[in-house]
Parts: C-alpha cells; structure tokens; sequence
C-alpha cells in the first residue's frame, strides 16, 4: 500500500449532473486514455410496505470510511492498469431521482475499465461503512421542516 492520504470522496446532498460532466470534461487533456467507465447510482422512488421513497438520508463515521475507500482504491490501482479513478458519494439527503454515487475509473483499454468500475462499485456496496436511510412520502413534510429550522 502506498503512503498516499486518503482522498475525501463524500460530498453534501446529490452529485449534479454539470458536476459529473465537468469531471468526464477534466480528462479530455489526457491523450493516454482509451476508455472510460462510469456508474451513476440513483436514489429509486420505491414502495415499501405501502409507502413511497422520497429521499434517503446518507451517513457515515468519515474518519473509517475514507480509511476503507483508501484501502479498497489502492486494491484496485494494484489489481487493474488503471490511469485513474475517482469515486464521490453522497451525505445527508438525496431526493428519489438524484444521485448519490458517482464511480469514474479510466485506462488506455477499456476492459481494466470496465472490470475496475464494476469491483469498486461492490466493494462500496458490500464494505463501505456508510447507511442510508429511507424518507418516506409522508414523512417529506416533517423533513422538511426540520432542515429548515
């Protein structure tokens, strides 16, 4: 493992879409890619036991997860011929329909990828230590509420 610092991969609320295109625009300069890899995960208005998603709340202990991110980031650099890689996940309140993961992995071929967006992306799910939280429909009035006082 290298002794690099441990990036900060989390950002407040959703990961705009002029944001995740202003990070692809970034690596127009960098003539040794052939290939980019990305994944989007959404926040789904789904229903459970009869009420609808609105939001999910996403929380963390930051200090253990950016350490497991570093661990699982330097696992890939290791494993795959990747150029870079950039991960941003959301915190607080994402609304059903924005999006809260944003996985961008890039290489001069496109199977490292494709191969490392797909590991990182489970490796986060599976051993990241961040919770998420459903907000109901019928709840949304109270939330809002209380974030605004």
């Amino acid at each position: 493992m290298s002794d690099k610092k441990p990036k900060n991969i989390f950002v407040e609320g959703a990961i705009s879409a002029f944001f995740i295109a202003e990070q692809i625009q970034k690596h127009s300069t960098k003539t040794n890619i052939g290939a980019h890899d990305i994944f989007l995960g959404q926040v789904r208005n789904d229903e459970i036991k009869g009420r609808r998603v609105s939001a999910i709340e996403y929380t963390t202990y930051t200090e253990m997860a950016l350490e497991k991110m570093h661990e699982i980031r330097e696992g890939i650099f290791d494993k795959y011929e990747l150029t870079c890689m950039h991960v941003y996940h959301s915190l607080g309140v994402v609304k059903a329909g924005e999006i809260s993961l944003f996985v961008f992995t890039s290489s001069a071929h496109r199977r490292a990828a494709i191969d490392a967006c797909n590991e990182v992306v489970e490796r986060i799910k599976n051993e990241l230590p961040v919770w998420g939280k459903e907000i109901f429909e019928d709840e949304t009035y109270q939330w809002k509420v209380n974030s605004n006082g």
